[in-house]
C-alpha cells in the first residue's frame, strides 16, 4: 500500500477514497415472527369492523323488584283506608302485638285522633290494629262500663275482619277471648255490681 501511495504522490494524484459497504439487515423470518404479524393483522381487522357497525343503544337491565304479594296489599289498601276513614293518625307502629287508642282536643276545638298498634301484615296484627280503630269508630265514653267499650271495640274488630276478607284464625279468637277476661275481671275487682249481658260469658 505505501508504494501506490508514493507514486500517487509522484504523479499528483490522491489514492481513491475508501468505500464502505453496508451489508443487508437478514431479515426474520420465523414462524413465531409470522404469526405475531398475522395476530396484529387480525386484530386491526376486526377493530376495523367494529368500527364499521352502526351504533346500537345497549339495553340495561334495570333491578328486578319483586311484586308485592295479594295479601300485603289487601292490607296496605285497609289500614291507609280505615286511618282515612276516621281521620286518625299513627303515632308510632308498636313491633309488640298490644295497642292504645286515644285523642285529643285542642282548645280551638280540634280533636286529634291517635293510636298505636302493630302494622297489620297478619290476622292478629290486624285484629289489634282494627280494635284501636274500633274505639274511635264507637266513640270513647259511650259504652260504660269500659270493658263494654272493650268488647264492642272487638266486635268491630271481627266485623271489619270479615268484611276485608281477612281470616279470623283460632289464634285471634284466643287474643279475644283472654282480652276480654282480663277487661271483666278487672272491673270485677273495682268492684262492679252488675255486668251487662254481653260480658257474662267472660266472668267466669
Amino acid at each position: 500500500m505505501k508504494f501506490f501511495d508514493t507514486l500517487f504522490d509522484m504523479l499528483g494524484l490522491s489514492p481513491p477514497a475508501e468505500r464502505t459497504v453496508v451489508k443487508p439487515r437478514a431479515q426474520v423470518t420465523t414462524r413465531e415472527a409470522v404469526k405475531t404479524r398475522e395476530r396484529v393483522k387480525t386484530r386491526e381487522v376486526a377493530k376495523a369492523r367494529e368500527l364499521a357497525k352502526p351504533h346500537e343503544v345497549l339495553a340495561v337491565a334495570e333491578p328486578s323488584v319483586k311484586p308485592a304479594s295479594k295479601k300485603a296489599v289487601l292490607y296496605e289498601t285497609m289500614t291507609r283506608e280505615m286511618l282515612l276513614r276516621y281521620d286518625v293518625r299513627v303515632r308510632k307502629w308498636r313491633t309488640s302485638m298490644s295497642g292504645v287508642a286515644w285523642y285529643v282536643t285542642y282548645r280551638d276545638g280540634r280533636v286529634q285522633r291517635l293510636l298505636e298498634s302493630p302494622k297489620p301484615k297478619s290476622p292478629m296484627s290486624a285484629a289489634i290494629f282494627l280494635h284501636e280503630i274500633g274505639h274511635h269508630a264507637i266513640g270513647f265514653n259511650v259504652y260504660k262500663p269500659r270493658c263494654l267499650e272493650e268488647y264492642h271495640a272487638w266486635q268491630y274488630s271481627l266485623a271489619q275482619m270479615r268484611q276485608w276478607n281477612i281470616p279470623v284464625t283460632p289464634r285471634v279468637m284466643q287474643r279475644y277471648q283472654r282480652s276480654m277476661k282480663y277487661a271483666v275481671g278487672k272491673a270485677t275487682r273495682r268492684g262492679i255490681r252488675e255486668l251487662p249481658s254481653e260480658l257474662l260469658p267472660f266472668a267466669q
